[in-house]
């Protein structure tokens, strides 16, 4: 069977001999430590994907992947019809209207909030707060009944629960014997949501649509919000969907509102990845003074094989044969381990937890209070090819000294 001389030898080298059973160590060491490295770049990367997913997932929760908006903040005209156009666009998922508003919240405290009138049978379309109700239903919200859902903390603030009754003054003044005045309207608590994000659940209501325009004398949705079947795809959307809608419509998308959020995080993704990397090439250094350790144990193999005809770049093959065995097999290691770790992750700080009597995340200071893991295979390749790639460049330099032995100064004391 043919097999290249420089693999062969480089094979053989790796096997261990009485002579060199400490470069036998110092090579399972390497293995050790590249495996080790692989395995935390991995984790510390799903975990990262894990946040970032569910970061992605809570604000997206509550506000839309694009939006459909009157010009001037005036009430979009024709906005039936404006629904109709953007469901048959074939990437829309979903489309529901609303009225926006600010207001002035009080019962026993007071606070401003960001007041959304939706209709709670087209709601769930393009936001998944219905799932995230701790008491009520958003069907509470019906035309006329004056009912409204706070976000948990909003509700806090307010000192109210269930039940209890909230007064909500909005910025549209009427003219009374007694000057101008805002309109003020009674909402009876009828939901409480929690979403996990400060944003929304500190600052937003939700009442009826009808409710909300009535209130706000107004005669139809400020805005229609539309989900897609692809997020990162709504600017391309959007402006398909513009063409189509006309100049008396405003398209926004969620990257316009929320770029520089997800952006940050995207960064700190790369720095991470960056800084890292730094612990294989730490890692990486064993595997140099290894091959170098081994370059000088074979000086006499070296030297009689150059007599025998071997070339400088065939010497150079045989001991990078052995330093890229070396890092393929810690990355085999630590690509394995770290895959595994990522996928099991938040079971295993489950049963830490559990076993220690201790928490990681509190759910009184953090909003995500569950170690989130999310393993990409892009990833993992990534964090291979840059290991693979280490390890090349470690073998060089000592492959380059071997292919500079002289055979007679080699075999002078042999």
């Amino acid at each position: 069977m043919f097999r290249p001389l420089e693999l062969f030898i480089g094979l053989r080298y790796t096997r261990a001999k009485r002579r060199n059973q400490f470069i036998s160590f110092i090579s399972t060491v390497s293995i050790v430590c590249i495996a080790i490295s692989v395995t935390a770049l991995i984790t510390v990367m799903s975990v990262m994907n894990g946040f970032d997913n569910e970061l992605r997932t809570r604000i997206l929760g509550a506000i839309s992947h694009a939006t459909v908006s009157g010009l001037a903040g005036e009430s979009v005209q024709d906005w039936q019809r404006a629904i109709q156009i953007a469901e048959a666009n074939p990437h829309v998922r979903g489309a529901a209207p609303y009225v926006e508003a600010q207001a002035f919240l009080q019962a026993r405290r007071s606070s401003g909030a960001l007041v959304r009138g939706i209709d709670p049978a087209q709601e769930p379309k393009v936001s998944d707060i219905d799932k995230h109700m701790i008491d009520g239903k958003l069907d509470a919200l019906q035309p006329g009944k004056w009912n409204i859902v706070l976000g948990r903390e909003l509700a806090m603030s307010l000192g109210v629960a269930m039940g209890d009754h909230v007064t909500m003054a909005v910025p549209e003044f009427r003219a009374t014997p007694m000057g101008s005045v805002p309109r003020l309207r009674s909402f009876t608590v009828a939901g409480i949501f929690e979403l996990g994000m400060q944003e929304f659940d500190s600052n937003l209501a939700l009442v009826s649509m009808q409710d909300a325009a009535r209130l706000n004398s107004i005669d139809g949705p400020t805005g229609i919000r539309l989900r897609l079947d692809d997020m990162f795809n709504a600017r391309p959307v959007a402006k398909e969907l513009a063409n189509h809608l006309g100049q008396v419509y405003r398209m926004d998308t969620w990257m316009d509102s929320h770029a520089n959020f997800f952006s940050a995080i995207s960064m700190e993704k790369k720095v991470m990845f960056i800084i890292l990397s730094l612990i294989i090439l730490v890692a990486v250094i064993n595997l140099i003074s290894m091959l170098m350790m081994l370059v000088t144990d074979k000086q006499a193999d070296i030297a009689i094989l150059r007599t025998l005809g071997s070339t400088p770049r065939s010497i150079m093959g045989m001991f990078m044969v052995q330093g890229v065995l070396v890092g393929f097999v810690g990355i085999g290691f630590g690509v394995t381990l770290g895959s595994l770790l990522s996928w099991r992750l938040p079971q295993i700080v489950k049963w830490i937890e559990r076993t220690f009597h201790t928490t990681f995340l509190s759910p009184d200071v953090y909003y995500i209070s569950e170690l989130p893991s999310k393993l990409q295979m892009d990833d993992v390749a990534k964090v291979a090819l840059v290991t693979f790639l280490f390890s090349l460049l470690a073998t060089l330099y000592p492959a380059w000294r071997a292919s500079r032995t002289q055979p007679a100064q080699a075999l002078r004391y042999e």
